[in-house]
């Protein structure tokens, strides 16, 4: 009988991916250029290393068992394991990461982002760059997860745990915001939390895999409009159909055209502090005190790629700290 360890290859997974998405033996031994007889007999041989059923083969189409799913999702992540390994040793060699993924929360300014991205470009760096969007945790969560190398706009408390890093890129201030035509836009004074409760809440759904994730300013049996984004919340609350806090910067010139209004609230939501943490060493040194200069950055701990440490050098800046947070498209 086949080892585990030895069944379970690189090639295997990616075997069984490829019978998976294809529906059939056939088609993924056309699709990896291999006879279906030697695909059926690795299959099987993988089987039997572990034994169990991969495939249910009752019908012509070959689908995965529930233990076909779990190593196929487990196995996906040991991939991307194996491609972090083979980054660093890459890394180590020339210097350069051969890709650099970031993860930006949806609060991030898309425009200062890819100006930090041009910017690097003209560089002419060998680094690829990878940009995810993610929300609340579940941006913390990539670093984590070790499916990113960088994160901007963490709004979980963090901690220097597993080689994660981190430092404050300032605070988000939110405002309570509704349509003028809102049931809510013409209460006079602030308004109560049981007033709350008989309207509709407009909430961006958390991106974390693990949990229930994060919830901010939701009341107890308030209904809610769940939305992938934080511009769909806008979208929604300029539509009236629902009400919520709003990034200040992000509802500004709304308010100031006169598309949404500002409601005093019993229970108002304080400003968020958020945060930039990237993948570095386990034992990185204590930043450096901040200078007696006013704006001079705090000096970062070194990383092991040239491309992330280009990065952190402009997070460390106080005046892109602040655009990351406050500069959105006008209308």
């Amino acid at each position: 009988m086949t080892a585990i360890r030895d069944a379970l290859t690189p090639e295997a997974l990616r075997m069984i991916d490829s019978v998976h998405r294809t529906g059939s033996m056939a088609g993924a031994a056309r699709e990896l250029g291999v006879v279906p007889s030697a695909l059926t007999y690795r299959v099987r041989q993988i089987e039997d290393a572990l034994d169990v059923l991969l495939f249910d083969r009752s019908s012509r189409q070959a689908k995965l068992t529930e233990a076909g799913h779990e190593l196929l999702r487990e196995g996906k992540r040991l991939l991307l394991e194996l491609d972090a390994v083979a980054h660093r040793v890459k890394r180590v060699a020339t210097g350069w990461e051969p890709q650099l993924t970031i993860t930006a929360d949806g609060v991030i300014s898309s425009t200062t982002l890819f100006e930090l991205c041009e910017a690097f470009y003209a560089l002419s760096p060998p680094t690829r760059l990878r940009i995810r969007s993610e929300t609340l945790s579940g941006t913390w969560e990539t670093l984590v997860l070790g499916q990113a190398d960088l994160a901007i706009g963490c709004v979980v408390e963090v901690t220097q745990s597993r080689g994660i890093l981190s430092r404050p890129m300032g605070a988000l201030p939110f405002v309570f915001a509704v349509a003028p035509h809102h049931p809510l836009a013409g209460e006079s004074g602030s308004i109560s939390d049981a007033q709350l409760q008989q309207h509709r809440a407009v909430a961006v759904a958390d991106t974390t895999l693990r949990g229930g994730g994060l919830s901010m300013g939701l009341l107890g049996g308030q209904d809610v409009l769940t939305v992938p984004t934080m511009h769909y919340k806008l979208e929604a609350q300029l539509r009236g159909m629902g009400c919520g806090f709003l990034p200040e910067c992000l509802a500004r010139p709304y308010i100031d055209s006169g598309r949404l209004v500002i409601k005093a609230v019993d229970r108002p939501r304080s400003a968020v502090a958020m945060s930039y943490a990237w993948r570095g060493h386990s034992a990185a040194p204590a930043p450096a005190k901040r200078s007696g200069k006013a704006g001079t950055p705090t000096a970062m701990p070194p990383a092991s790629g040239r491309a992330l440490n280009w990065w952190l050098e402009q997070l460390a800046r106080p005046q892109t700290q602040r655009a990351l947070l406050e500069r959105h498209h006008n209308v």
